[in-house]
């Protein structure tokens, strides 16, 4: 169990930043839970799931509307990623969901992880875009056998994945991209009967946040190496009471003097059927400080909330009591996070130091 130190930051809302047009079909059940970037014009873009009648999702563009140094408003710009490759469709499903986008400077990059809801449920897939736009697939993740573990990776459902924007030291002294993920270990979820099974060494069911890693020099020589993943190693799980039932990683980690601040999501309440639009969660917003040379090590982490659902868009919605932290952007010298609002809308809250 990880001490909890002082992270010594604060969540304060601002507002509500994007709510479905009406109208509009590709938003009748919500915008929520956005990537974003910044564009070749420098301006600042979210990339919110857009959520149509049965639950079906497609990533958007919306450029950020800024007024004295805050989000405030969105302007559309379209669809630019929907389910529309056999992997991302199953027979009564079908997504392209829960963008997370980072830029990573040694490539050039915007990298996105995104869950492809597909025949067999929920995986994490990759594309890459220089412009935010014109988004290029590299296609579903495979995760390397690793003989410790006893245990292969690729056949659990997998969400919550995002890349560091900067290269790291891997566990086996190589230059790397590190990436968080959440394996999801309930093999029924895929084959009725087969139950939760877990890797050797794991002894807390719940769903928590894990790190592998891609070798950057890899990457350089094919981009198609960013959907590679190896090195894989547990990070954190369930500690506190917002997180009894499972936690989840959540925007861009962020460099800061003591090392990477990790917002993510910590749930409580009762789940009901794996992929349904749950009635009876809360999700809240924590924070973990990860080593900066080696984040697999938890140096810090927060026993109670930065952000619960409270106002009414958090907690009236789609999903209800929902608080869901996806992007982090600077805006004029401050950082932003913007979050889903119960599954419905898309809220801004400003991240400060609190020393």
């Amino acid at each position: 169990m990880t001490p909890a130190s002082p992270v010594p930051y604060r969540l304060t809302r601002v507002g509500v930043v994007m709510t479905p047009e009406p109208g509009n079909p590709d938003e009748a059940e919500g915008v929520l839970n956005p990537a974003s970037g910044r564009g070749p014009d420098g301006r600042l873009y979210l990339l919110p799931r857009l959520v149509s009648e049965g639950n079906v999702s497609r990533v958007g563009l919306a450029r950020v509307v800024v007024e004295d140094g805050v989000p405030v408003s969105v302007e559309r710009e379209g669809v630019v990623l929907a389910p529309d490759r056999g992997w991302e469709r199953g027979a009564d499903n079908a997504g392209t969901e829960d963008p997370r986008t980072t830029w990573i400077e040694a490539l050039g990059l915007h990298v996105m992880t995104y869950v492809a809801y597909g025949p067999l449920g929920p995986r994490t897939a990759v594309a890459v875009s220089d412009d935010l736009r014109e988004w290029r697939r590299l296609g579903p993740v495979l995760f390397r056998y690793q003989e410790d573990l006893d245990m292969d990776l690729n056949l659990f459902h997998n969400k919550d994945t995002v890349f560091f924007p900067e290269p790291v030291t891997a566990p086996d002294g190589t230059e790397a991209l590190a990436v968080l993920h959440r394996p999801m270990w309930d093999l029924g979820e895929t084959k009725p009967g087969q139950g939760v099974r877990v890797p050797a060494g794991v002894e807390d069911e719940r769903q928590s946040i894990w790190i592998s890693y891609v070798p950057l020099a890899a990457v350089r020589d094919d981009l198609s190496a960013l959907t590679l993943w190896g090195q894989h190693h547990f990070v954190a799980g369930p500690e506190f009471a917002f997180e009894e039932l499972k936690i989840g990683g959540g925007p861009p980690p962020l460099r800061i003097p003591e090392g990477w601040l990790v917002l993510h999501h910590g749930v409580t309440g009762v789940i009901d059927g794996a992929f349904s639009q749950q009635q009876k969660v809360n999700y809240a917003a924590g924070a973990l400080i990860l080593d900066a040379t080696d984040p697999r090590r938890v140096l810090a982490r927060t026993p109670e909330p930065l952000l619960a659902p409270e106002t009414d868009d958090e907690r009236s919605g789609i999903v209800p009591n929902v608080v869901f932290p996806t992007a982090i952007e600077e805006i004029d010298g401050r950082h932003f996070v913007f979050y889903g609002m119960a599954d419905s809308k898309i809220g801004v809250a400003l991240l400060e130091r609190t020393d």
